[in-house]
């Protein structure tokens, strides 16, 4: 190219770059088109500090100390926000655009070691990359503003959220007020317009199921369901039940599968016709997702009030008394046959209801409402339940009949929902509904968690006891196939069974402190503290979820060992052999060591860390050094006679010139029982420290009678012998193997020193035996004319001095 080509192309780029970006644009732009608003480096960093401003203000407003602040105000001032960023961006693009479109005009620069451009081109290009940079900047803090928008709208929405929770968990009004119903008949203009939004979403999916070419398959999917709900339903049952009658063992086994089988085939029908109905209307339908939460919500719901009905049929079992699990009688559990499915019923249209309000985001009038009547149906259902079923226990009572045994736990469960039937309808009537509900649904799951708990633990007991049975056919095959006899059958069964009910326990007691459904323990706590100044207790590491989790395991941990305990000593280990002494050895260290996980879990679940109680393990070091060191050093020494044994209970021991049994081996100290009933409390460490005499501890059940009797020197010692001898194998608790037997042990100028031995059933009849010995033998020798050896009395008799009265002097 010549030298006058570049001259006059460099003239061509100058007069480009030196047009309006308008007209610079690639393409050009219509004379009649609107121009876009350009605005200056100034405007651009005015606005954008604008909107900062107004985002940092409506932050402050929201987290307003005393709570006031209308946050429906701030949302809409989040929305102009909203507004104000997008404009601007909409207005920065199209500079962006123009900027990029010079740019892309004037090429890149040289490369190096060419001719070099024009100083007023590359001027052009360096302010052009300025503005583009400041342009992309701009652009990009718009981009974040409305990042910092849609998040700050979120916490607002959290923080309504939050408000809502704390509005509901105040008093409201209560159901005796004409104003709580109001909603029902009267609903807000706002709870109108959210209703027929979600209506014109419903609708849609109704007409689609039932235009021309749909309508044939929508009903014959709903006579399916219907269908398979009822008559299919009662089929399933019969053939359960003809299977358990046929195959099963009969057993105990019979009754647990036909209730579980009743519970299950209620459960599997609904859902199966749930699931037709659902394809009926939404084969054709794509619900939004607020519809298809819902109807996945629901579905939930009947699946909880298919299993109350289900449990309750099974348990109740009115049409067969015989296979009924509970020791219920038969007037009161046809008393209360109704009661399950009516409250099945109930809470799944007050359920529906609730769960309606929660998806179109009802004000708080109409959503306590809803759960106001999810409350009062269950508390209406329950408490009729509970009072019809104790006139019958009382009419029963009356007419001379014995009701059903009842345990003690089963009184304390009772006693228990009677009382929070009793609260949730004090709280209905004063206006805490959602106390009310929070009880209710917490009570429904409670009772859901135990029967299953129940069925369950039924079940698995008696499908042990079944299987391990050696009357039956796989018990043999097992005794065959491992070699072992019935009492290792038994042994097994046991054990199985209480690792299936430990189980069960555990998983039941999970379910508990999780919760099923409706408002947890934590939520409600938290919302009342936080009205009544939560923020000041979690300021000092105070939260009431881990609190009430702390004191719920703490709870059901003690119940759990007790149990477990209880267990233990009556069924699992004497079915293992063991000797009452290892029984209480072993039951013992079990509760110690549980006590302690017991109390990590509690302070595990309140937050404790470990590593900031150093101080307080110092503290203790401290301690144990100066007044805590015997109860440790007893501590410990109950631990090694725990684990080492060499005193248990049972044992006969001596110690420190006293004799009786252990009759327990406490943490600091062991309870010994004396032979006049009395009992001596000594302390661990000198069990381990002191010689202690252990008469059973060898095992052998046989103790030793041995008597010393002394003769004088006359006496015929061959004849005492066969008097002694005579006068021990009459004797009943003297045994014959081994035999009595008689010892010469000393000659004295005083007598012969005769020993005998016999050897008695135990060592606790060895002063009885010897007391009646020796009220024998005594006769004995009075019969035949032979005396015991006395002390001699020696008389020195002194000849009388001349002219004095003798005088007589003894002398032993």
């Amino acid at each position: 190219m010549s030298k006058f080509s570049k001259f006059a192309l460099n003239l061509v780029l100058i007069a480009l770059c030196h047009l309006p970006p308008a007209m610079a644009a690639e393409g050009g732009t219509d004379a009649s088109a609107p121009q876009a608003q350009v605005l200056s480096p100034g405007d651009i960093a005015a606005e954008l500090k604008r909107l900062q401003t107004s985002q940092d203000r409506i932050k402050q407003q929201a987290s307003a100390p005393d709570g006031k602040t209308r946050l429906d105000g701030l949302d809409d001032a989040l929305q102009d926000l909203n507004t104000d960023v997008d404009k601007l961006t909409a207005a920065l693009t199209p500079q962006l655009a123009q900027l990029q479109a010079q740019l892309d005009v004037l090429g890149p620069p040289p490369a190096p070691g060419t001719t070099p451009e024009a100083a007023a081109v590359a001027r052009k290009r360096a302010d052009l990359n300025t503005r583009k940079t400041q342009l992309d900047a701009a652009v990009k803090q718009a981009a974040e503003s409305r990042d910092n928008i849609a998040h700050l709208n979120d916490q607002l929405d959290k923080l309504k959220r939050s408000r809502l929770k704390d509005q509901l968990a105040l008093r409201s009004e209560s159901i005796l007020n004409p104003h709580f119903w109001a909603p029902l008949f009267d609903p807000a203009d706002e709870d109108r317009r959210r209703f027929g939004a979600f209506l014109d979403q419903v609708v849609p999916m109704g007409q689609l199921a039932w235009q021309p070419g749909a309508r044939t398959g929508t009903v014959l999917l709903l006579v399916f369901a219907a269908l398979l709900w009822t008559l299919g339903r009662r089929l399933l049952e019969r053939g359960v039940a003809w299977y358990c009658l046929t195959y099963l063992p009969a057993t105990r086994l019979r009754r647990s599968a036909l209730a579980l089988g009743t519970a299950l085939t209620t459960v599997v029908t609904t859902a199966i016709a749930v699931h037709m109905v659902f394809i009926a209307f939404t084969r054709l339908y794509e619900p939004p997702p607020d519809l298809e939460g819902l109807l996945s919500e629901m579905a939930k719901l009947m699946m909880t009030c298919a299993l109350i009905a289900g449990l309750g049929r099974a348990l109740l079992c009115t049409r067969h008394p015989s296979w009924r699990l509970p020791a219920l009688a038969d007037a009161v559990a046809i008393a209360m046959r109704p009661f399950p499915s009516i409250l099945a019923g109930l809470l799944l249209v007050a359920g529906t209801l609730e769960q309606l309000n929660r998806t179109v985001d009802t004000s708080v009038p109409f959503t306590l409402l809803g759960r106001g009547l999810v409350s009062l149906v269950v508390v209406v259902v329950i408490g009729a339940a509970l009072l019809r079923a104790n006139r019958v226990r009382s009419e029963l009572v009356a007419a001379g009949e014995q009701p059903e045994a009842r345990a003690t736990l089963a009184g304390l469960i009772h006693a228990a929902v009677t009382l929070a039937t009793v609260i949730s309808l004090g709280a209905l009537l004063i206006g805490y509904i959602t106390v009310a509900r929070f009880l209710t649904y917490e009570l429904v799951w409670f009772d859901i968690v135990l029967c299953s708990f129940y069925l369950l633990t039924q079940l698995t007991r008696d499908v042990c006891e079944s299987l391990f049975a050696p009357q039956y056919a796989s018990g043999r095959v097992i005794k065959q196939l491992f070699g072992v006899g019935d009492h290792h059958l038994e042994q097994t069964s046991t054990v199985l069974s209480g690792i299936g009910v430990s189980l069960l326990l555990v998983i039941a007691a999970i379910a508990l402190m999780t919760g099923g459904f409706g408002t947890t323990p934590a939520e409600l706590v938290d919302s009342v503290l936080r009205v009544l100044g939560g923020e000041r207790l979690r300021s000092l590491n105070i939260m009431p979820d881990r609190i009430l989790n702390a004191v719920i395991a703490l709870t059901v941990g003690v119940w759990l060992l007790r149990s477990v305990r209880r267990w233990l000593d009556a069924e699992m280990l004497p079915k293992l052999g063991m000797d009452p002494g290892l029984r209480a050895s072993l039951t013992t260290l079990f509760s110690n060591v549980g006590y302690v996980l017991l109390v990590l879990l509690a302070l595990s679940l309140l937050g404790v860390r470990w590593e900031n109680l150093a101080w307080i393990v110092s503290a203790l070091s401290v301690g144990i050094g100066f007044g805590l060191q015997e109860i440790v050093k007893n501590f410990v020494s109950g631990l090694i006679l725990l684990t080492e044994r060499p005193v248990k209970v049972g044992d006969m021991v001596s110690i420190g010139g006293v004799e009786g049994d252990i009759r327990r081996i406490n943490v600091r100290a062991t309870e010994i029982q004396l032979g006049d009933r009395s009992t001596m409390i000594v302390p661990n460490s000198q069990l381990i420290s002191q010689n202690v005499r252990n008469v059973t501890m060898s095992n052998s059940t046989q103790g030793v009678a041995t008597l010393q009797l002394t003769f004088p020197l006359n006496t015929d010692p061959e004849e005492v012998r066969d008097l002694l001898l005579d006068a021990y194998r009459d004797n009943e608790t003297i045994l014959d193997v081994p035999a009595p037997s008689v010892t010469f042990n000393q000659l004295a100028p005083n007598g012969i020193t005769l020993s005998v031995t016999g050897y008695v059933a135990s060592p606790r009849v060895t002063g009885n035996t010897k007391s009646d010995l020796l009220f024998e033998i005594l006769k004995r020798l009075r019969g035949a004319n032979i005396s015991l050896s006395m002390p001699q009395t020696l008389r020195v008799e002194n000849f009388p001095v001349p002219g004095n009265e003798p005088i007589e002097r003894a002398a032993s």
